[in-house]
């Protein structure tokens, strides 16, 4: 059964957008305004490939690939009882069921990849394996009606607790999503984990929805249900969907739509299509009809110029001293002295410095919470366990810094915008930042600790030698003395035997710790190296896509004004019968940009 979804353009808002911008388009053409038209032709292209991203988080076999298979209808994420999802997968519309690799050195890279191997490669290998080296995820391409318009579904791994790699991962992907489908299945109510997953994660993606599995596999999944709405109405405000996948995989197979409503599906459908991809779609046309308003005043004010000069030739003077005014403003906009240039470099000076100071600061108190740590194991006990919290806690901290940076960038951004007053339009509507968790992967916990312990001959050599040196000094001095010890001297030797092992045991243990905080401080000094790299680069990035964008839109300012004042100069040297057979034209070219500009901001509006 092919599931009816309403599509995201119901009202028609992206296609009446899609239809401004290419008549806008056209009239910059006709008005020999390419750099206005090259900026209209990339938002063009984002109108016709809108892209969705609903992102799948939840804990480990809480049946989050089950869901996805469910929703596009068929079994293509790997479900297994034993192994766990170790890499995203990226659903997404295509012509023919395909799939590629991705991967994390060059996101521009693809691999074909056979369909039929797409499990062999997401899922963990009963030997052990991690991820495989390099691959950041897979990416399915399907023939699927709700992907059609863009969608893409994206199964992530399991979050294994709040302080685990994967819930940093995941968290990371959230900030990049336009909704969240958080999986929990009906068989207890949500932990405190989780709780405090879906509360972060709220944080940075508010569209969240919490969707129950498995209530054909658990009869008391109501109970559940209630359970969970109170949690969140006292964490966080957020609606929730009860479904089961195999109710829908099963109503799909047999077109069978009683099943498919018993399934809990069409609202978890109709959320996905409408709430998400259909806001998603309306944001889209927001912005691309924005960018047309924005550009018909600047062609309107251009033509204005003109036929101020041409209906009163009188004040021609005082329109082109007016233009010459404006030009020197334009010119000091293209400056580097000027004030959205300087607070662009000194915002990112100063990110660049609280940043770093913010990552120093985690870490050194992972370094304390650490240190405490190991005072209180054996690293030969322990070490394992140790190894897996620090990089978990690591993975977090990583992450809550990148978060700063993502929120200061777009404060900086605001900022810039307020001091580029003529600016239309915001700048980044998402900061491009990377996830910063697979870094943790690129420093190794060297640890260079001796785990093992003495085995039980080396113990009995050392209590052996510690015996014979006591019973030796004994005899010796009984000897000296004239007093024969005998068996007593045996006994002695014994004790301090046993206190001798005892001692060389602390000092291996002491041995070992010290060896574990020196692992952990290198460990940490490898991600601090890594970690202020990426984010100067990052921060780099945002400078120069800051910079281009705001130069760009000096540069198409200053062609404005100087078509302007080039018709304005003009009007002066034209007779009466060439301004009247002018001044209709402008009347004319004037009334079809204000047309053009109140049908955008009609988008606007609404």
């Amino acid at each position: 059964m092919t599931a009816k979804t309403t599509p995201p353009d119901a009202d028609g808002t992206l296609q009446r957008a899609t239809q401004i911008v290419d008549l806008a388009v056209r009239a910059c053409e006709a008005y020999d305004r390419p750099d206005l038209g090259g900026r209209l032709a990339t938002i063009r292209h984002t109108l016709s490939d809108p892209v969705v991203h609903v992102v799948v988080v939840g804990e480990f076999k809480q049946g989050k690939s089950s869901l996805v298979n469910a929703l596009v209808g068929t079994k293509i994420c790997p479900v297994d009882d034993d192994v766990a999802t170790v890499l995203p997968t990226y659903i997404r519309h295509g012509p023919q069921p395909s799939a590629q690799l991705l991967f994390s050195d060059d996101p521009a890279r693809r691999e074909p990849l056979p369909i039929d191997q797409v499990q062999d490669v997401v899922l963990e290998r009963a030997t052990g394996d991690a991820t495989p080296p390099g691959i950041a995820g897979v990416e399915v391409r399907l023939p699927r009606n709700i992907l059609s318009n863009g969608l893409v579904m994206v199964d992530t791994p399991g979050v294994g607790g709040l302080g685990s790699v994967h819930a940093a991962a995941s968290l990371s992907a959230a900030s990049m999503a336009d909704a969240l489908l958080f999986v929990t299945d009906a068989a207890q109510e949500l932990t405190r984990s989780e709780l405090d997953f879906l509360r972060q994660a709220h944080e940075v993606c508010p569209t969240v929805v919490c969707v129950i599995t498995k209530t054909d596999f658990y009869p008391h999944w109501r109970k559940i249900r209630d359970l969970d709405e109170g949690h969140l109405r006292r964490e966080v405000e957020m609606p929730i969907i009860p479904v089961s996948s195999a109710l829908r995989l099963r109503a799909v197979a047999g077109n069978d739509k009683e099943l498919n409503a018993e399934s809990g599906f069409p609202d978890l459908v109709k959320f996905v299509t409408q709430r998400v991809a259909g806001g998603a779609a309306t944001r889209v046309a927001t912005q691309a009809a924005a960018s047309v308003v924005g550009i018909c005043e600047q062609m309107e004010n251009q033509f204005k110029a003109e036929h101020a000069a041409l209906a009163d030739p009188e004040a021609a003077a005082t329109v082109v001293a007016e233009l010459n005014a404006v030009k020197q403003r334009v010119e000091s906009l293209k400056a580097a002295a000027a004030k959205w240039q300087q607070t662009l470099s000194d915002g990112i000076s100063d990110l660049n410095a609280d940043v770093d100071y913010d990552l120093r600061g985690r870490l050194r108190r992972i370094l304390e919470e650490a240190d405490a740590a190991i005072e209180e194991i054996d690293p030969a006990d322990a070490w394992d366990e140790t190894e897996r919290w620090l990089q978990a806690r690591v993975s977090n901290e990583l992450l809550a810094n990148y978060m700063m940076l993502r929120d200061r960038a777009m404060s900086l951004s605001d900022d810039v915008a307020l001091h580029f007053q003529e600016a239309a339009g915001e700048v980044l509507h998402h900061v491009a930042i990377p996830d910063p968790v697979p870094l943790v992967g690129t420093a190794q916990v060297d640890h260079k600790i001796e785990l093992a312990k003495m085995k039980l001959g080396k113990q009995a050599m050392v209590a052996l030698k510690s015996a014979y040196g006591g019973a030796l000094m004994f005899v010796m001095l009984g000897s000296l003395t004239g007093i024969a010890l005998g068996p007593i001297g045996i006994g002695i030797g014994l004790v301090m035997g046993r206190k001798g092992l005892r001692e060389e045991k602390k000092r291996q243990r002491v041995n070992r710790q010290n060896q574990a905080k020196n692992a952990v401080r290198r460990y940490c000094d490898e991600v601090s190296f890594v970690m202020t790299k990426d984010s100067r680069d990052t921060l780099r990035r945002i400078q120069r896509q800051l910079r281009d964008h705001y130069s760009a839109l000096a540069e198409e300012l200053s062609r404005s004004n100087a078509k302007a004042l080039s018709a304005a100069s003009e009007a002066a040297q034209r007779t009466k019968a060439e301004r009247e057979s002018r001044l209709r034209d402008l009347n004319a070219e004037l009334d079809r940009l204000r047309q053009l500009r109140e049908h955008a901001t009609a988008i606007v509006g609404a």
